[in-house]
């Protein structure tokens, strides 16, 4: 799911099996991603993920390294991982958004040969637009708990809006942008959701 003049396309790492079926990304119970986008700033409220429709219109969009669904991501094979992070190089080549976020330190290494990546920005950029590594959000991801998953999505938003030339507001207080009534159309997106 992303639109034109894109500030950060956010990547999961592969769709729940939760996810896959509802058709929404990090959909599932306990998946914190929705929270701590809110909690950050990114949207003036908290979002439910059938409301994922929304995003591009606040500057943001969600895709995923691999489009197959697990239970876990760590049923994924690592030829997996390097052949999504090639389609995520495409995609991010054709999309251009201001930065894209992977959720996931280790699928963000394992995607794109990167053995020594941390979390946060990163020193090289994916197809010419600069990356941040940020925590996966799932809630089976124990290391970080959501005032910490807060933090990051926060230190990376701080970004976007000192690089945002074209305003001095953050995505959600741009004028006409939608941040309360859910839309009944259904989401677009340019792979299947993650959890």
């Amino acid at each position: 799911m992303a639109g034109p003049g894109l500030l950060v396309l956010f990547s999961g790492i592969n769709p729940s099996l939760y996810s896959a079926a509802t058709g929404h990304h990090f959909a599932r119970p306990g998946n914190r991603f929705w929270p701590a986008l809110h909690g950050a700033g990114f949207t003036g409220r908290l979002l439910h993920p059938s409301e994922q429709h929304l995003l591009p219109a606040l500057g943001l969009g969600i895709t995923n390294v691999v489009s197959r669904a697990t239970a876990r991501a760590d049923e994924l094979s690592p030829e997996e991982f390097v052949e999504g992070g090639a389609q995520l190089a495409a995609r991010v080549a054709r999309l251009r958004p201001r930065y894209l976020a992977v959720l996931g330190v280790t699928a963000y290494r394992a995607a794109f040969k990167r053995p020594k990546a941390r979390l946060g920005p990163q020193d090289e950029t994916i197809s010419g637009v600069p990356v941040w590594v940020l925590p996966n959000p799932s809630g089976l991801n124990a290391h970080f708990q959501l005032p910490a998953l807060i933090t990051e999505f926060a230190a990376l938003r701080a970004v976007v809006l000192r690089t945002d030339a074209s305003t001095t507001t953050p995505p959600h207080d741009r004028p006409g942008t939608p941040t309360a009534a859910p839309h009944d159309r259904p989401a677009t997106r340019t792979a299947p959701p993650h959890d």
